[in-house]
């Protein structure tokens, strides 16, 4: 596996290069700007992409923006942004209509280099992997009838894992029950927050719930 790194401060820069390295995966290149790590993806045609998001030029999201134009210019393209701050709206601007292939994790988390080779396996397989504590927020923001409170403790934490891009085999390892349990527990979530289901992708489901979620 090949991958492209996007990270300003050398010290960070080394260690997640470290990580991947430990993990079997080739850092082809490490950038240390936005529009270098665009033309760097453009050039190597990774299988991964992973970057902060605070980079120069400009020292804002710089690294979103560039995730953003990688996948742009070549659909697809797996990649996973780091960032030091919880805010939902990065997440959410990230997926936009296609969360298959993406990552959004908070930088700290990536001190258990475990949590970043298992995101990049899963983006890598057009899964998604989106942070947990994000989802928390988004599953406990406060909404007028708010249809969540119908559902069940167990049927939130479903929700919450279907967001972050877990399979129901993956969500039933997690809680560790039988896949049939997740599956009801899945079909009575959609009834309660009328959505449609699809047979056509985990993503789809994600993007569903991500949907939701946002309103």
């Amino acid at each position: 596996m090949r991958a492209v790194l996007g990270e300003d401060q050398p010290i960070a820069r080394e260690g997640i290069a470290s990580i991947l390295r430990k993990a079997g995966i080739n850092v082809v290149a490490a950038m240390d700007n936005a529009v270098d790590l665009v033309r760097s993806a453009e050039d190597h045609k990774p299988d991964v992409v992973i970057t902060d998001i605070r980079m120069p030029p400009k020292l804002a999201a710089d690294g979103l923006w560039a995730a953003q134009e990688i996948r742009a210019r070549r659909p697809g393209t797996p990649v996973i942004v780091l960032s030091q701050f919880l805010d939902a709206s990065y997440a959410l601007d990230l997926v936009g209509d296609d969360p298959s292939g993406i990552g959004y994790l908070l930088k700290e988390k990536v001190a258990s280099p475990r949590i970043l080779t298992e995101a990049v396996e899963r983006v890598v397989a057009g899964g998604s992997a989106l942070d947990p504590d994000v989802i928390s927020l988004l599953v406990g923001r406060k909404r007028k009838d708010d249809p969540l409170g119908a559902l069940t403790p167990k049927e939130r934490e479903v929700l919450a894992l279907m967001a972050e891009g877990h399979s129901n085999a993956g969500i039933a390892r997690r809680l560790v029950v039988t896949v049939p349990a997740v599956e009801r527990h899945v079909t009575g979530i959609f009834m309660k927050l009328d959505l449609k289901q699809t047979g056509s992708g985990q993503h789809r489901r994600v993007l569903a719930v991500l949907r939701y979620l946002q309103r």
